[in-house]
């Protein structure tokens, strides 16, 4: 765990207002104001990838379906209105997570979320994307009631802390490779699961700005510079706009998705745009029906849809706060975050506010930790990211002017910061040290911070009762063991129902 930085003197006088001290306690925690806003911009930069990536996971489903009044006849996808919205809700998510939790964590559509809803549950017979919006909303409402009884905080704080430190070290490892990833640095292989580059080498333009952007991020924190990170993604934009500008690389995949350009930019090419402000289009919010699913795929169907979303971001969540908080020193003595119910209050909101803006459940981002990794330590920084996300929605161009291999070096350098917690665990106690690698391993190997929290909730109170320790594992932990186990089985489930 990360030390955090010494808080200065109580009797000094902040040098900022001192409403913005109580507010956010930023002198408090040993950080300042220019800190606070350059975590908040890192933490922009690297999870402003769902402005793009939203529209082009659900908006085509949104016009395939053609209902809901978001395309007018069901054309061609309305993929800007989508992405004002995801921008929309974001900030204004990510504004409240830093007002009422004072936390850094950002909100935004959840990714891997929004592909479930959008592929596996709008697409069933004769739902309609207002209709999966709907099962959004309540999953949202109920995650709410859950945290408002202090169910949901008391099963947290029921975790063992040696798995709390197990989570932190696997979403480490988790985001280390969504940046390798999201740069094409690894990518699916011919013959292998995963390999290098294309065909087990570096080549192509885009991958030089990845490594430029790596080695720049790592030679700026080795020598402690302040606003490394943010530093390193400026320089590795610069350098992409200027390769397109002379060698035109161009996008690695068209309109649909597929693969035209294998040495190309993976999401977005970084061309000055020939205008930076344009007019966003909110026509999407709104568009939800709350029980409308229910005439459709029945009760049950509703229920078990429900309990998977629920189960994913109940714990997701949980996963990602306990990670930032211990990157920014702030866990107590058993590991949690301060003001837990607060952030868990407003992560509930977010998975409402994501479907009633019609672009899927938002949820707490971990990639908020590479502004933490920059010296965010407080929620201004959750604000600063709150308001550029606001500010997109009027400067869509000027964000894409980032390609994902610009801000993934930020997501591998934080990677590595959060992976250095795994002294925190004894490795010579199996019953811990077994249930802690499973939970580990499994959520980059899985591509899951849900599934390795399975794993290691599963395991940790199956190796408890072998030992004939079952009591001493918290009631709570059986009961999401036992939660975990209906969700891994729940394919067989929806199968036996013809869901």
């Amino acid at each position: 765990m990360r030390t955090p930085v010494s808080a200065p003197r109580a009797s000094a006088a902040p040098p900022h207002p001192q409403w913005l001290e109580n507010l956010f306690k930023i002198q408090e925690r040993g950080s300042t104001v220019g800190t606070e806003i350059r975590g908040g911009l890192v933490t922009f930069f690297t999870m402003s990838y769902i402005i793009v990536l939203n529209p082009l996971i659900i908006g085509t489903v949104q016009a395939s379906l053609g209902e809901g009044g978001f395309l007018g006849g069901g054309s061609a996808p309305n993929l800007p209105a989508v992405a004002a919205a995801t921008a929309l809700v974001a900030g204004v998510m990510s504004i409240l997570m830093g007002v009422v939790a004072n936390f850094p964590i950002a909100l935004a559509a959840g990714l891997g979320l929004n592909a479930v809803v959008a592929y596996s549950i709008a697409f069933l017979p004769g739902m309609t994307w207002p209709d999966a919006m709907g099962l959004v909303v309540l999953e949202g409402l109920i995650i709410l009631v859950l945290v408002l009884t202090g169910f949901r905080t008391a099963v947290f704080k029921a975790v063992p802390r040696e798995l709390k430190v197990a989570i932190s070290v696997g979403i480490g490892l988790f985001i280390a490779l969504i940046g390798f990833v999201d740069a094409g640095f690894v990518r699916r292989g011919g013959g292998t699961v995963l390999e290098l580059g294309i065909g087990g080498s570096l080549s192509g333009w885009p991958l030089l700005v990845f490594v430029v952007g790596l080695a720049v991020a790592v030679i700026l924190m080795v020598n402690k510079v302040r606003g490394g990170l943010l530093i390193a993604i400026v320089a590795g934009t610069i350098l992409a706009v200027i390769i397109e500008a002379v060698a035109g690389v161009g996008t690695r995949t068209d309109a649909t998705g597929a693969v035209v350009n294998e040495t190309g930019w993976m999401l977005n090419s970084p061309a000055i745009p020939d205008q930076f402000v344009t007019v966003p289009d909110f026509s999407l919010i709104g568009q939800f029906s709350l029980f409308g699913s229910i005439d459709k795929i029945g009760i049950i169907a509703v229920v078990l849809l429900v309990f998977t979303l629920l189960l994913a971001d109940f714990f997701d969540t949980m996963g990602t706060m306990v990670a930032v908080g211990a990157e920014a020193g702030l866990l107590d003595k058993q590991g949690n975050p301060p003001k837990t119910k607060q952030i868990l209050i407003v992560d509930s909101i977010g998975a409402i506010a994501g479907g009633a803006g019609s672009v899927s459940s938002n949820t707490s981002y971990i990639e908020s930790a590479s502004g933490v990794g920059d010296g965010a330590r407080t929620g201004l920084a959750s604000v600063v990211t709150g308001v550029a996300f606001l500010l997109a929605t009027f400067l869509a161009p000027l964000v894409d002017m980032v390609p994902s291999e610009a801000a993934a070096p930020a997501l591998v350098v934080v990677g590595f910061l959060m992976v250095m917690q795994v002294s925190g665990i004894d490795w010579r106690d199996y019953g811990v040290a077994i249930p802690a690698f499973l939970t580990m391993v499994l959520m980059p190997f899985a591509y899951s911070i849900t599934v390795g929290i399975g794993a290691g909730f599963i395991s940790y109170a199956v190796i408890a009762a072998a030992r004939g320790k079952a009591r001493e594992v918290h009631p709570l932990m059986w009961g999401a063991a036992a939660a975990f186990v209906v969700y891994f089985v729940l394919g067989p489930i929806k199968e036996s129902l013809g869901i």
